[in-house]
């Protein structure tokens, strides 16, 4: 009898050691499964018992995710490491009431907001996943290029508000895959099993949920949502039945105010008021007032201060004659002269500056400020998102709490705003070059904002000569076809409407993101698309001349 157990236990190691592991190239195919529900990634956060030696910070959804015991030191200030790769940060407002800080995950900031909801305990929402809620349970993973071990993974989700995962280091170990979404942070592992895929999406160590994936075998099913239409004080029926035709594509919503009013707000393709969009690049209008504001606290001393005297010694070698003069106004209205145009004409797309270029390196600044000099700093404008990048290391060097603390305090909190997410660089700062997300009515009021000088429901955010400056046309964007003007990070546009001249100050983004802030007609418009590589980016432009621009007119 023990002999032979004996043989069944030798067969059983014998077999475990020459026994195959799976070859990636079974497995190069479409898969597909359902997320358990569609709030799994609408995770609820809780600060319990702060302040007491049993505080805990929790993550759950319709199970703990995470239990996480902290101690903080003396201070409204909170930092709660939770796992190996994110963290919390935030600050207890002065009435106790509430906690703003971020979830850093990944690239993204998520902001959140903790309200009190009894005695030492706060609860708040991280939309891991950005939406709201998941209009489509479908999951999709698109295994290629499989050759042994070796293999490329991209879960692709039914619900195409959520914009979009970046995955890389990709792993295997016998029937085991792992990988990395290092936008959101998610981390992916699967157990390869006969014509199916486990596939468990952590954070970290700690499983959110578990999806069981089998090899499609019908096209996949993404997008094609609905949103009811909002009644609207203003009327604006042909734009409506464009968009519904597909005439203009992949807009997801419009919104008009006027004098301060909202007169126009709807939503299309499923989008909603609740989901925090993509601005890309019209984010750097944002950085230039988060410049404008630690200029109005004298956290610097001007704009005609050069770059160096924020950078560290180990950047100084870049400096010379002609790159000593790269000064913050030249960031701002990108006439840095560095060889950093990102597209268009004159763009170089072999220099080390362009976005796609230092975006692929250990160290973006050394990168930036190792290209060679196109033009004398503040004489030709190009654009190029190094400039505003530089900005931002510029101004963490001079801002003592965290940079995103800062920006929220000083410029969201005090707009109300607390749905947002910002996006990281590679040093772990909010990258200044673009990237954030706002809800369409929260862009709306950083518009207005600007089309008050400064102010927010009659309370000064930023002084009124910094917006003076900011709004300026200070010279022409090489590089662009329509040779726009340009200020401090907000382009410059006219519009003609029977025969009269339209002057529009505008946030732009890749897509079709705008912000346009009107002050002949005391006016903020919205647009938020989807048009990403297509040639439809500008498509926002012709929309608001023909569709919006003769009905406000009258």
């Amino acid at each position: 009898m023990r002999f032979q157990k004996f043989k069944l236990l030798l067969f059983s190691i014998l077999f475990s050691i020459s026994a195959p592991a799976q070859d990636m190239a079974e497995y190069t195919s479409g898969w597909e499964g359902k997320i358990e529900n569609s709030s799994t990634f609408n995770l609820k956060v809780e600060i319990e018992n702060l302040g007491l030696e049993n505080a805990t910070f929790k993550i759950s959804n319709n199970k703990s995710i995470i239990n996480y015991p902290f101690k903080i030191n003396d201070g409204k200030q909170i930092n709660i490491p939770f796992s190996k790769s994110q963290f919390f940060e935030g600050i207890l407002s002065e009435d106790g009431k509430e906690i703003n800080g971020f979830i850093k995950s990944g690239m993204l900031f998520y902001h959140i907001k903790l309200t009190k909801a009894n005695t030492n305990s706060f609860i708040g929402v991280w939309n891991t996943l950005i939406v709201d809620q998941l209009e489509s349970q479908d999951f999709y993973l698109s295994v290629e290029n499989g050759s042994n071990d070796d293999y490329n993974a991209y879960p692709i989700l039914g619900d195409n508000r959520f914009t979009g995962t970046w995955c890389l280091g990709f792993q295997k170990e016998k029937d085991q895959i792992s990988f990395m979404d290092f936008k959101t942070g998610l981390l992916f592992k699967g157990k390869l099993l006969p014509n199916r895929i486990q596939l468990g999406i952590f954070l970290d160590t700690y499983l959110i949920t578990q999806i069981d994936l089998k090899k499609s075998e019908t096209d996949w099913k993404i997008g094609g949502f609905k949103t009811d239409k909002k009644s609207s004080i203003l009327q604006l029926t042909e734009m409506e039945n464009l968009i519904s035709k597909d005439s203009l594509p992949n807009t997801h919503s419009v919104l008009i105010s006027k004098k301060g009013k909202l007169v126009y707000e709807n939503y299309f393709n499923g989008y909603n008021a609740n989901i925090p969009h993509d601005m890309r690049s019209a984010s750097k209008s944002i950085s230039s007032t988060i410049v404008g504001i630690a200029k109005d606290k004298s956290l610097f001393k001007n704009v005609e201060q050069s770059i160096f005297d924020f950078l560290p010694k180990k950047h100084q070698p870049s400096k010379d004659s002609v790159k000593s003069k790269i000064n913050i106004q030249s960031l701002l209205t990108m006439s840095s002269g560095l060889d950093a145009i990102d597209y268009g004409i004159n763009a170089n797309p072999k220099s080390p500056a362009v976005e796609d270029s230092y975006q692929q390196t250990q160290d973006w600044t050394t990168t930036i400020l190792k290209a060679p000099m196109i033009n004398s700093p503040n004489t030709k404008a190009n654009y190029g998102s190094a400039n505003p990048y530089l900005l931002g290391v510029a101004m963490d060097s001079i801002i003592s709490e965290p940079l995103e603390l800062f920006m929220d305090k000083n410029l969201f909190q005090k707009l109300n705003i607390s749905n947002y997410i910002i996006q990281g660089d590679r040093n772990g700062n909010p990258y200044f070059g673009g990237g954030m997300y706002l809800t369409p009515k929260d862009m709306l009021k950083y518009g207005e904002l600007y089309l008050n000088k400064g102010k927010w429901q009659k309370k000064r955010v930023l002084s009124k000569k910094w917006i003076k400056n900011s709004v300026k046309n200070y010279r022409v964007l090489e590089n662009t076809v329509d040779k726009n003007g340009y200020g401090y990070l907000w382009w410059h546009n006219t519009y003609e409407v029977k025969g009269k001249i339209i002057k529009s100050i505008e946030a732009r983004g890749n897509g079709g993101q705008y912000i346009f802030v009107v002050p002949c007609l005391k006016m903020v418009v919205v647009v938020t698309s989807g048009n990403y590589r297509n040639g439809k980016t500008q498509q926002p432009e012709m929309l608001f001349e023909k569709y919006i621009l003769p009905y406000l007119e009258n």
